[in-house]
């Protein structure tokens, strides 16, 4: 727990609470009667705490900026893949508790609980100390190694497609998924995004939502 606490930057007064932080479902499942808690409740608010460390980060940041802008750009900085890529900083995986079946599943690795546990230690931290923070660590793990370039790079092409195909009426968009490999904890999807049933994109991902966002990037090239 003392390397952990070293790579957030922060010391905790309950290591009861950075130990609820890491439990998987799975592991609290596991041991049901010994009053050991998933890190559910705690994802559930750190995910709302997140939000608002972001946006007031945006308001502040970018003044001149409308309301769809801000929120296409919140959602690009605290996507699952952002909050992936913060677990692999802080080596969380090592840390997490997780039960037999999703340890042998190649959960420790997996981009869904190591984002999930992410939000939920910003909640621990919270809950351990102030709003004061839990904001300086999302700031220093998160939000000021953002820049343009990475706003961009997670883009939501979903809703620019969107945006763009119904600037004709009648026009329908959908998507569609052409394919799936890998093993179950390191899945590759493959969608092609249609306009009115005529394919006019395709991309891959490992995850459904990454697939259809690459999808849509390939077909927003083709509109250019």
């Amino acid at each position: 727990m003392e390397a952990l606490e070293q790579k957030l930057g922060y010391v905790f007064c309950s290591r009861e609470l950075l130990g609820e932080a890491l439990n998987h479902s799975s592991y609290a499942n596991e041991h049901r009667g010994s009053r050991i808690l998933s890190n559910e409740r705690l994802e559930f608010l750190g995910d709302s705490i997140l939000g608002f460390v972001t946006a007031e980060h945006l308001f502040k940041t970018y003044p001149d900026l409308p309301e769809g802008d801000l929120t296409r750009i919140r959602a690009a900085l605290v996507c699952e893949q952002s909050l992936y890529e913060v677990a692999l900083e802080l080596n969380l995986g090592a840390y997490l508790k997780l039960g037999r079946g999703e340890e042998a599943g190649g959960g420790r690795e997996r981009q869904s609980i190591l984002a999930d546990a992410v939000e939920a230690v910003f909640a621990a931290v919270y809950l351990d100390s102030d709003m004061a923070s839990v904001s300086e660590l999302i700031h220093r793990v998160l939000l000021d190694r953002s820049d343009k370039g990475v706003v961009e790079e997670r883009k939501d092409y979903k809703t620019a497609l969107q945006e763009l195909v119904q600037r004709e009426e009648g026009r329908t968009l959908t998507y569609q998924m052409t394919g799936e490999s890998g093993p179950d904890h390191n899945k590759t999807f493959t969608f092609r995004v249609l306009v009115n049933g005529e394919a006019v994109g395709e991309g891959a991902g490992h995850s459904k939502k990454e697939a259809e966002q690459a999808a849509a990037r390939d077909a927003l090239r083709r509109f250019a």
